[in-house]
C-alpha cells in the first residue's frame, strides 16, 4: 500500500514508526482482507496476495491507485510493523520462502500494527511540552510496549492488546487535556464523540476543542480554527480541512489527512505531510 507518513519519525528511533516498504514483504497487500466498496475494487480474503501485488513484493499500480479504485490502500498506514515482523520477527525470511509459517505471520502482522500504532501516539505525548506531568509514565508504557513488539511470534499473538489500549488510551486523555489547556480561557469546548455528520462548520472556533472519537464525516471544516484540538480517533472521512489551521492538533495521524480534503491553504502540524490527492 502506499500514501504512508514518511516525515512523522518519533524522537527516540527515526525510521522504526513510519512505513518503510522496502523491508516489507508486503504485508498489508496479502495479510489483510478487503471487500469490493468505494475504497476497493474488488474483494480480498485475507492471506492471498492482492491480484496487483508484483513478485517483488511491489505493487503494480502504486502511482494510480486512486485511479483504479483502491483508494483504501493509500489511507493505510502500518507504523512500521510491516518492517518489524519481516525483518524481525521473522528474521528476513518472508512467506513466499518459508511457507509453513505464513499463517503465522498474517496473524502477528495486524498485533505488531496495533502495538506500533500505540508507540506512535505515545512518542506523540512525549513530544507535547505541556504533557510533561505525563511524560514519565509515556516514557514508561512506551518501553514496555516496545519490548513486547521484539518478543517472539508466540508471545506477540498471546499479548493482551486490549488492556496495553487501555493503559495508553487513559495517559492519552490525560496529555491531551493539559496540551489544550494552553487554548485561550474560554476556549476548548467538548465535542468528544459527537455526531458531526456532513456539519457545517466553515470558519469555526475550534481552538482547543475535544474532538477525539468524533464522526465528522463530510463535514465542512474549510478556515477552521483547528489549533491545539484533540483529534485522536476523529473520523476525518471526506471532511473539508481546506484553509483550516491544525497548527499543534493533538494525535492527527497521517491516515487521518489521507482521508480528508485540504488545499494548499491548509497548515499542518509539525511533522505530517500534505496528501498528494489534496488540491492546490
Amino acid at each position: 500500500m502506499t500514501d504512508v507518513n514518511k516525515d512523522a519519525a518519533p524522537a527516540h528511533d527515526p525510521t522504526g514508526l513510519r512505513a518503510d516498504c522496502g523491508e516489507c514483504f508486503a504485508l498489508c497487500c496479502v495479510a489483510l482482507p478487503f471487500s469490493a466498496s468505494a475504497d476497493f475494487a474488488a474483494d480480498k480474503p485475507a492471506g492471498r496476495p492482492c491480484g496487483h501485488l508484483r513478485d517483488d513484493f511491489r505493487c503494480g499500480i502504486h502511482s494510480r491507485l486512486r485511479g483504479s479504485g483502491f483508494s483504501g490502500c493509500t489511507v493505510y498506514d502500518c507504523f512500521g510493523a510491516g518492517q518489524k515482523v519481516s525483518r524481525v520477527t521473522f528474521g528476513g525470511r518472508s512467506w513466499q520462502q518459508a511457507p509453513d509459517s505464513a499463517r503465522q505471520m498474517f496473524d502477528v502482522f495486524p498485533v505488531m500494527r496495533q502495538l506500533h500504532e500505540l508507540l506512535w501516539y505515545l512518542t506523540a505525548a512525549l513530544r507535547l511540552e505541556a504533557a510533561s506531568p505525563v511524560h514519565a509514565a509515556a516514557r514508561a508504557l512506551r518501553d514496555e510496549v516496545e519490548a513486547v513488539t521484539l518478543r517472539d511470534a508466540e508471545v506477540l499473538l498471546a499479548t493482551d492488546i486490549a488492556a496495553l489500549r487501555g493503559r495508553t488510551g487513559e495517559l492519552l486523555l490525560r496529555a491531551g487535556a493539559l496540551a489544550r489547556a494552553e487554548a485561550k480561557p474560554g476556549r476548548g469546548k467538548d465535542r468528544r464523540g459527537a455526531d458531526l455528520l456532513g456539519a457545517r462548520l466553515g470558519g469555526a472556533d475550534l481552538h482547543g476543542a475535544d474532538l477525539r472519537g468524533a464522526c465528522l464525516i463530510a463535514a465542512d471544516l474549510h478556515g477552521a480554527d483547528l489549533r491545539l484540538a484533540d483529534l485522536l480517533g476523529a473520523d476525518l472521512r471526506d471532511t473539508d480541512l481546506s484553509g483550516a489551521d491544525l497548527t499543534g492538533s493533538i494525535f492527527l495521524t497521517q491516515p487521518q489527512l489521507q482521508q480528508a480534503r485540504g488545499d494548499a491553504a491548509t497548515k499542518l502540524p509539525s511533522g505530517l505531510r500534505r496528501p498528494a490527492h489534496w488540491t492546490a
